[in-house]
Protein backbone atom coordinates (compact mmCIF):
# COMPACT_ATOMS: atom_id res chain seq x y z
CA UNK A 1 0.00 0.00 0.00
CA UNK A 2 2.76 2.57 0.73
CA UNK A 3 4.95 1.60 -2.21
CA UNK A 4 1.77 2.49 -4.31
CA UNK A 5 1.69 5.60 -2.87
CA UNK A 6 5.33 6.69 -2.56
CA UNK A 7 7.64 5.88 -5.04
CA UNK A 8 10.97 4.43 -3.85
CA UNK A 9 12.72 7.70 -5.14
CA UNK A 10 10.53 10.13 -3.20
CA UNK A 11 11.24 8.26 -0.03
CA UNK A 12 14.77 8.29 -0.69
CA UNK A 13 14.35 12.21 -0.99
CA UNK A 14 12.37 12.38 2.00
CA UNK A 15 13.86 10.16 4.71
CA UNK A 16 17.27 12.11 3.78
CA UNK A 17 15.22 15.34 4.21
CA UNK A 18 14.37 13.85 7.71
CA UNK A 19 17.77 13.47 8.87
CA UNK A 20 19.16 17.16 7.36
CA UNK A 21 16.16 18.81 8.37
CA UNK A 22 16.25 18.19 11.78
CA UNK A 23 19.80 19.00 12.06
CA UNK A 24 19.82 22.59 10.58
CA UNK A 25 17.20 23.14 12.99
CA UNK A 26 20.08 23.49 15.53
CA UNK A 27 23.48 23.69 13.16
CA UNK A 28 25.23 27.01 14.30
CA UNK A 29 25.01 30.10 10.86
CA UNK A 30 21.68 27.82 9.87
CA UNK A 31 19.36 27.80 12.49
CA UNK A 32 19.87 31.29 14.06
CA UNK A 33 16.04 32.84 14.68
CA UNK A 34 16.83 35.78 12.57
CA UNK A 35 17.40 32.98 9.71
CA UNK A 36 13.86 32.53 8.55
CA UNK A 37 12.07 29.21 8.46
CA UNK A 38 11.57 28.94 4.82
CA UNK A 39 14.98 29.66 4.14
CA UNK A 40 16.20 26.57 6.19
CA UNK A 41 14.13 24.42 4.89
CA UNK A 42 14.53 25.06 1.30
CA UNK A 43 18.34 24.81 2.43
CA UNK A 44 17.36 21.51 3.63
CA UNK A 45 15.60 20.33 0.65
CA UNK A 46 17.63 21.16 -1.86
CA UNK A 47 20.90 19.39 0.02
CA UNK A 48 18.32 15.99 0.52
CA UNK A 49 17.91 16.34 -3.47
CA UNK A 50 21.17 16.57 -3.65
CA UNK A 51 22.83 13.87 -1.66
CA UNK A 52 19.96 11.72 -2.31
CA UNK A 53 21.01 9.94 -5.32
CA UNK A 54 24.35 9.48 -3.38
CA UNK A 55 23.48 7.83 -0.56
CA UNK A 56 20.50 5.24 -2.33
CA UNK A 57 22.91 2.69 -1.28
CA UNK A 58 23.09 3.42 2.15
CA UNK A 59 19.16 3.87 2.04
CA UNK A 60 16.37 1.28 3.37
CA UNK A 61 13.82 -0.03 1.08
CA UNK A 62 10.32 1.64 1.74
CA UNK A 63 8.57 0.03 4.97
CA UNK A 64 5.85 -2.10 4.29
CA UNK A 65 3.70 -0.52 7.50
CA UNK A 66 3.08 2.58 8.53
CA UNK A 67 4.54 1.75 12.16
CA UNK A 68 7.81 0.77 10.48
CA UNK A 69 7.80 3.94 8.66
CA UNK A 70 7.41 6.05 11.73
CA UNK A 71 9.88 4.78 14.10
CA UNK A 72 12.13 4.94 10.46
CA UNK A 73 11.51 8.40 10.79
CA UNK A 74 11.31 9.27 14.47
CA UNK A 75 15.36 7.11 14.03
CA UNK A 76 15.98 9.77 11.38
CA UNK A 77 15.21 13.20 12.96
CA UNK A 78 16.79 12.11 16.02
CA UNK A 79 20.24 11.54 14.44
CA UNK A 80 19.98 14.68 12.80
CA UNK A 81 18.77 16.44 15.96
CA UNK A 82 22.18 14.88 17.85
CA UNK A 83 24.63 15.97 15.13
CA UNK A 84 23.04 19.51 15.67
CA UNK A 85 23.00 19.84 19.05
CA UNK A 86 27.11 18.56 19.57
CA UNK A 87 27.61 21.71 17.20
CA UNK A 88 24.89 23.80 18.83
CA UNK A 89 26.83 23.67 22.63
CA UNK A 90 29.23 25.25 21.34
CA UNK A 91 27.72 28.31 20.56
CA UNK A 92 26.02 27.82 24.47
CA UNK A 93 29.82 27.53 25.40
CA UNK A 94 30.58 31.53 23.65
CA UNK A 95 27.29 32.82 25.53
CA UNK A 96 28.85 31.50 29.27
CA UNK A 97 32.22 32.52 27.91
CA UNK A 98 30.36 36.26 27.19
CA UNK A 99 28.71 35.96 30.44
CA UNK A 100 31.85 35.26 33.06
CA UNK A 101 33.54 38.46 30.80
CA UNK A 102 30.84 40.47 31.59
CA UNK A 103 30.78 39.53 35.65
CA UNK A 104 34.75 39.75 35.38
CA UNK A 105 34.41 43.33 33.69
CA UNK A 106 31.54 44.96 35.44
CA UNK A 107 29.58 44.67 32.60
CA UNK A 108 26.86 41.82 34.05
CA UNK A 109 24.23 44.27 34.33
CA UNK A 110 24.05 45.65 30.99
CA UNK A 111 22.47 43.14 29.20
CA UNK A 112 21.09 43.36 25.62
CA UNK A 113 19.05 41.04 22.71
CA UNK A 114 21.67 38.19 22.11
CA UNK A 115 20.14 37.36 18.33
CA UNK A 116 21.59 33.97 18.68
CA UNK A 117 19.79 33.09 21.77
CA UNK A 118 16.54 34.91 21.36
CA UNK A 119 16.82 36.36 24.92
CA UNK A 120 18.58 38.69 26.61
CA UNK A 121 22.78 38.33 27.20
CA UNK A 122 25.70 39.83 27.77
CA UNK A 123 27.24 42.55 25.70
CA UNK A 124 30.97 39.98 25.17
CA UNK A 125 28.69 37.02 24.84
CA UNK A 126 26.51 38.50 21.70
CA UNK A 127 29.77 39.87 20.22
CA UNK A 128 31.92 36.48 20.91
CA UNK A 129 28.74 34.63 18.84
CA UNK A 130 28.50 37.34 15.55
CA UNK A 131 32.23 37.03 15.53
CA UNK A 132 32.47 32.94 15.84
CA UNK A 133 29.29 32.95 13.17
CA UNK A 134 31.29 35.14 10.88
CA UNK A 135 34.31 33.05 11.18
CA UNK A 136 32.61 29.72 10.87
CA UNK A 137 31.83 30.86 7.70
CA UNK A 138 35.13 32.58 6.62
CA UNK A 139 36.88 29.65 7.68
CA UNK A 140 34.05 27.15 5.80
CA UNK A 141 33.36 25.19 8.91
CA UNK A 142 29.87 24.85 7.84
CA UNK A 143 30.85 23.14 4.66
CA UNK A 144 32.60 20.55 7.72
CA UNK A 145 28.72 20.30 9.11
CA UNK A 146 26.81 19.19 6.34
CA UNK A 147 29.78 16.91 5.00
CA UNK A 148 29.14 15.57 8.46
CA UNK A 149 25.45 15.05 7.65
CA UNK A 150 26.22 13.18 4.82
CA UNK A 151 29.09 11.20 6.16
CA UNK A 152 26.41 10.53 9.05
CA UNK A 153 25.04 7.64 6.96
CA UNK A 154 28.30 5.41 7.24
CA UNK A 155 28.21 5.76 11.15
CA UNK A 156 24.57 5.78 11.91
CA UNK A 157 22.79 3.41 9.18
CA UNK A 158 18.76 4.16 8.64
CA UNK A 159 17.03 1.62 9.73
CA UNK A 160 19.49 0.00 12.35
CA UNK A 161 18.98 0.13 15.92
CA UNK A 162 19.60 3.20 17.53
CA UNK A 163 22.90 3.41 19.85
CA UNK A 164 21.36 5.28 22.21
CA UNK A 165 23.87 5.20 25.12
CA UNK A 166 26.66 6.48 22.77
CA UNK A 167 24.30 9.23 22.11
CA UNK A 168 23.93 9.95 25.68
CA UNK A 169 27.78 9.29 26.45
CA UNK A 170 28.52 11.77 23.77
CA UNK A 171 26.48 14.49 24.65
CA UNK A 172 27.77 14.22 28.56
CA UNK A 173 31.07 14.77 26.65
CA UNK A 174 30.48 17.34 24.94
CA UNK A 175 28.83 19.41 26.96
CA UNK A 176 31.66 19.18 29.75
CA UNK A 177 33.99 19.88 27.17
CA UNK A 178 32.22 23.06 26.01
CA UNK A 179 31.71 24.23 29.59
CA UNK A 180 35.82 23.53 30.15
CA UNK A 181 35.88 25.42 26.75
CA UNK A 182 34.17 28.21 28.19
CA UNK A 183 35.86 28.18 31.74
CA UNK A 184 39.32 28.53 29.49
CA UNK A 185 38.34 31.23 26.77
CA UNK A 186 37.72 33.55 29.41
CA UNK A 187 40.46 32.61 31.21
CA UNK A 188 42.47 35.85 30.73
CA UNK A 189 39.59 37.69 32.06
CA UNK A 190 39.63 35.97 35.20
CA UNK A 191 43.55 36.52 35.82
CA UNK A 192 43.18 40.31 35.41
CA UNK A 193 40.47 40.72 37.38
CA UNK A 194 41.72 38.89 40.28
CA UNK A 195 44.73 40.58 40.18
CA UNK A 196 42.90 44.16 39.58
CA UNK A 197 40.96 43.01 42.82
CA UNK A 198 43.84 42.49 44.61
CA UNK A 199 45.10 45.98 44.33
CA UNK A 200 41.05 47.47 44.59
CA UNK A 201 41.37 45.79 48.06
CA UNK A 202 44.70 46.59 48.89
CA UNK A 203 44.13 50.55 47.95
CA UNK A 204 40.47 50.18 50.40
CA UNK A 205 42.71 48.76 53.08
CA UNK A 206 45.52 51.56 52.69
CA UNK A 207 43.20 54.80 52.33
CA UNK A 208 40.14 53.97 53.95
CA UNK A 209 38.35 57.67 52.75
CA UNK A 210 38.69 56.54 48.80
CA UNK A 211 35.32 55.72 47.28
CA UNK A 212 36.70 52.21 45.81
CA UNK A 213 33.58 51.39 44.19
CA UNK A 214 33.43 54.54 41.71
CA UNK A 215 37.01 54.93 41.19
CA UNK A 216 37.39 51.05 40.26
CA UNK A 217 34.48 50.66 37.88
CA UNK A 218 35.62 53.10 35.46
CA UNK A 219 38.87 51.04 35.46
CA UNK A 220 37.61 47.48 35.29
CA UNK A 221 35.56 48.33 32.67
CA UNK A 222 38.33 49.74 30.40
CA UNK A 223 41.02 46.88 31.97
CA UNK A 224 38.20 44.72 30.39
CA UNK A 225 37.80 46.38 27.11
CA UNK A 226 41.70 46.34 26.65
CA UNK A 227 41.80 42.16 27.41
CA UNK A 228 39.18 41.61 24.80
CA UNK A 229 41.09 43.40 21.91
CA UNK A 230 43.94 41.82 23.27
CA UNK A 231 42.16 38.04 23.42
CA UNK A 232 39.35 37.88 20.56
CA UNK A 233 41.87 36.36 18.38
CA UNK A 234 42.83 33.76 20.46
CA UNK A 235 39.35 33.42 21.38
CA UNK A 236 37.91 32.63 18.55
CA UNK A 237 40.60 30.87 16.79
CA UNK A 238 40.52 28.57 19.78
CA UNK A 239 36.53 28.13 19.77
CA UNK A 240 36.88 27.16 15.55
CA UNK A 241 39.51 24.37 16.50
CA UNK A 242 37.46 23.16 19.24
CA UNK A 243 34.33 22.78 16.91
CA UNK A 244 36.05 21.18 13.95
CA UNK A 245 38.15 18.78 16.24
CA UNK A 246 34.57 17.55 17.50
CA UNK A 247 32.68 17.48 13.80
CA UNK A 248 35.58 16.01 12.01
CA UNK A 249 35.16 12.35 13.34
CA UNK A 250 31.60 12.67 11.72
CA UNK A 251 32.83 13.66 8.80
CA UNK A 252 35.25 10.79 7.80
CA UNK A 253 37.59 10.91 10.68
CA UNK A 254 38.30 8.52 13.70
CA UNK A 255 35.21 7.41 15.47
CA UNK A 256 33.62 10.13 17.69
CA UNK A 257 32.67 7.33 20.37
Amino acid sequence: MLAALLPAEIFGVLLVFVRVGAAMMLLPGIAEPYVSARVRLLLALLLSLLVAPVLSGALPALPSSPVALALLILGEAAIGLFIGTVARFFIAALTTTGMMIAYMSALANALINDPSAAQQGSIAGSFLTIVALLVIFALDLHHLMLRALVESYQLFVPGEVLPLGDFADMIARVMSKTFLLAFQLATPFIAAATIFYLGVGLLARLMPQVQVFFVAMPLQITLGLVVMSLAVPFIISWFAGSLEETLLPFAGGAAPF
